[in-house]
């Protein structure tokens, strides 16, 4: 019997979503510590798991060519709130199930068969390594805007990937019964930004990312890093703007602006659709940014996770 576990990650935004440039996409992201996901899985003659993975458990026995498994989802993450749900649950899954049988078949190969991974490589980086992370995306005449048929596309190649401090802290909140755009309402939707995107907002991204979250990452600078992922996360944003009712899906807007009144949080943003949003801080000012949690008096759930400095576990 296996045990893997892994944690959510933060999609802090994409470099370029406009036809006009090289290249496509392009993630930028965090992997936490919290929530986390862990399947349980051991070798059986037929398949036998919880509804949540049972398609994911399907399309890795088929992969990995073996007779079947019994699957089960211990923990999980809240599904379509942005803290990437989907492909950590697929990448653990086919993970729990190749180490039961021995296999050293890598999640980075299998991604695209399991349906992970076609725009954004974050979630399959964090799950490899954790840390700070930023993706190459695709070559744009070959995405345009929608992916290649299944088999001839690759998970996009990191090109940058940093420890994040230990001491800093991400707080995350997600609104109860709400969820952000998926499936093929959200392929739809990117499309449909991707086919007008401003080429200009890609250059301004390109600034921001090389000459100040980098930076603030390497040199382990928590406020100008917090001011960094909130102008990333607000220009990207105004990309979706018409997609998504603003700059932020509502209600994350609201939730964001109060987040700001902390002087705990260092920076804030919706991760990728939402509703989830989290803020920056650090174990020094943790009490006074759950103050400003609690102040928010909302009907959903709050996180306070370190960064997860490493991939996947074997528990």
């Amino acid at each position: 019997m296996v045990r893997v576990c892994t944690g959510a990650r933060l999609h802090i935004g994409f470099q370029n979503l406009s036809l006009a440039r090289e290249r496509l996409y392009g993630g930028v992201g965090v992997a936490l510590t919290e929530p986390r996901v862990v399947v349980e899985a051991e070798r059986a003659d037929d398949l036998s798991a919880d509804p949540m993975i049972r398609a994911s458990a399907q399309r890795a026995v088929s992969l990995l060519d073996v007779p079947g498994a019994k699957v089960r989802l211990l923990e999980s993450l809240p599904r379509h709130v942005g803290l990437g749900s989907g492909t950590q649950h697929a990448l653990a899954t086919f993970a729990a199930i190749a180490r039961a049988y021995d296999s050293t078949a890598t999640v980075r190969e299998y991604a695209p068969a399991l349906g992970r991974g076609g725009r954004s490589g974050i979630g399959v980086a964090t799950f490899e390594s954790g840390g700070f992370v930023v993706d190459a995306g695709h070559p744009t005449d070959r995405f345009t805007t929608a992916p290649p048929a299944t088999g001839e596309w690759t998970v996009p190649p990191v090109v940058a990937r940093h420890a994040v401090p230990d001491e800093w802290r991400f707080v995350v909140v997600v609104p109860a019964d709400i969820t952000g755009e998926h499936g093929e309402r959200e392929d739809e939707q990117i499309r449909s930004v991707v086919e007008r995107a401003d080429p200009s907002i890609s250059d301004e991204l390109a600034v921001v990312l090389t000459h100040q979250l980098l930076p603030a990452v390497v040199e382990e600078r928590l406020e100008p890093f917090g001011r960094a992922i909130e102008t990333l996360g607000r220009l990207n944003g105004a990309w979706y703007a018409d997609e998504q009712g603003g700059v932020y899906r509502p209600p994350a807007g609201e939730l964001i602006e109060r987040l700001r009144e902390s002087s705990a949080i260092m920076g804030t943003g919706q991760s990728s659709w939402g509703p989830a949003v989290y803020g920056v801080t650090d174990k020094d000012h943790i009490e006074s940014a759950r103050d400003a949690l609690d102040a928010l008096d909302i009907d959903g759930t709050v996180h306070v996770s370190t960064p997860r400095n490493h991939g996947m576990e074997i528990l």
